[in-house]
């Protein structure tokens, strides 16, 4: 007889162990399914380990730039096994803390392959071995992966995903990078910084191309300062893997070579086109639908996380897994404004914003104040000897209130938190005091700027 559950979460990413959790904390039996390893793409394969490698890389940065400060160092040379041992060591740590914590909560951690039959049942594959279990609900949190090029297809070796590109067993001495988002830019940043000839491929006119133009010209600039060749509004063709290094040609005709070509043109969201068809899922494209409920078309059958195609973000996918979480358990919650989820992408300098983008206020007509203000002007990012960057507060002009801020900066992910309480807590902001020094002053600075209070 097959083991019976309340809740039976498939996934365990940010998204799948947010929901479990919360599950169980409503008294309910939970079990989670994951194929590979807790923590799932955000602490395997994404979140944590870039940002590990991106710590290195801007560590070793700043000892290269450390005679501005008036430091002598004589070397400042990576040592890329200690590199990825600490990256590793991250990684293994929150994935042991992260099982506990679901063994805490009584939460039955189920390794294998889920595939759900019908309403209410699941089959696990693990080593050829199949089990059932039963659940009254099931919230899919399958995540998402890497969009293969055709022409360019991953063979983990020359040609690779971000996965690969996080565990190179050596620093290679030239890449090419196809694909100028947020994955693709911010990798670029450590190898270029390790010492590798990088070039980005970006078929759009702007890297990052999601932000607004000046925020990509920005880091464009920026990044060729690290040494990195950057090739707009151009196409990665083919590629060669019988010559040594493998051989990029571009739409052009143009031939760029390299060891390694990371391909990283986007994710796309992990569902099985078996699974949509079996259970009659309704979809947007590649994504599940869900309402804002978190539930799909299926009763009992609730979504969340990158195979809604919603944000591809992991603090997205918490904030889906509480409303699922809650809902799956009798309650009554519906998801917020996703324009009020921050965005940050951790390339040097970062970028980070939240609310609407100019492009998105021009393309709804609205007619909108913007207000500037430049860490060049700063003292505490003068001090810092970090000065590239500034912020825009954008204001609809007829309901007289802020509806989003970008800023690109060092450290712009965590100012953008303070950001994001500006917009949703606007009713005093002219009278908000920010610490003097801080770099937070530029974000003040920008907000007086809208409201012309300068």
């Amino acid at each position: 007889m097959a083991e019976k559950f309340d809740i039976a979460v498939i996934g365990s990413g940010p998204g799948g162990y947010e929901a479990a959790i919360k599950c169980a904390q409503k008294n309910a039996s939970v079990s989670i399914i994951e194929k590979e390893t807790i923590g799932g793409t955000c602490l395997n394969w994404g979140c944590i380990p870039s940002k590990a490698l991106l710590a290195s890389a801007h560590t070793l940065l700043m000892a290269k730039n450390a005679a501005i400060m008036g430091i002598d160092i004589e070397t400042a040379a990576p040592n890329w096994q200690k590199i990825q041992e600490r990256k590793n060591a991250i990684v293994a740590g929150f994935a042991n803390g992260m099982t506990a914590r679901l063994q805490k909560y009584k939460i039955k951690i189920i390794q294998g392959a889920a595939s759900i039959t019908a309403p209410g049942q699941i089959e696990i594959e693990n080593n050829s071995v199949q089990t059932e279990i039963e659940a009254d609900k099931i919230i899919l949190a399958c995540g998402s992966e890497p969009i293969e090029i055709p022409a360019m297809k991953f063979d983990g070796k020359t040609v690779i995903s971000s996965k690969e590109a996080l565990s190179l067993s050596e620093i290679p001495r030239a890449m090419i990078v196809v694909g100028g988002g947020a994955i693709g830019c911010e990798l670029a940043c450590v190898y270029a910084v390790m010492g590798t000839k990088v070039t980005i491929i970006e078929a759009l006119s702007q890297l990052i191309p999601t932000e607004d133009r000046w925020v990509g010209q920005i880091i464009e600039n920026e990044l060729k300062k690290l040494g990195i060749r950057i090739l707009v509004n151009q196409k990665a063709a083919s590629i060669d893997k019988a010559t040594s290094p493998a051989k990029v040609t571009l739409a052009n005709g143009q031939a760029i070579e390299a060891e390694k070509v990371m391909v990283a043109v986007g994710r796309r969201p992990a569902v099985s086109k078996e699974t949509i068809e079996k259970l009659g899922l309704e979809t947007n494209g590649k994504a599940i639908a869900v309402n804002e409920k978190m539930e799909t078309n299926t009763p009992g059958l609730y979504a969340i996380g990158d195979v809604v195609g919603t944000t591809y973000l992991a603090h997205g996918a918490f904030a889906e897994a509480r409303v699922a979480a809650e809902n799956a358990t009798g309650g009554d919650k519906k998801i917020g404004d996703y324009s009020l989820i921050p965005r940050a992408v951790y390339t040097f300098p970062e970028i980070a914003s939240v609310g609407k983008s100019q492009n998105t206020c021009e393309e709804e007509g609205l007619k909108i104040v913007i207000g500037k203000a430049f860490f060049k002007a700063n003292g505490k990012s003068n001090t810092n000897n970090q000065t590239t960057g500034q912020v825009r507060v954008i204001i609809d002009k007829s309901a007289g209130k802020i509806v989003g801020i970008t800023i690109v900066a060092d450290q712009a992910a965590e100012l953008i938190a303070t950001a994001t309480v500006l917009i949703t807590k606007q009713e005093n902001m002219p009278g908000i005091i920010f610490q003097h020094p801080t770099v937070s002053e530029t974000l003040a600075e920008a907000v007086g700027n809208a409201y012309n209070l300068q």
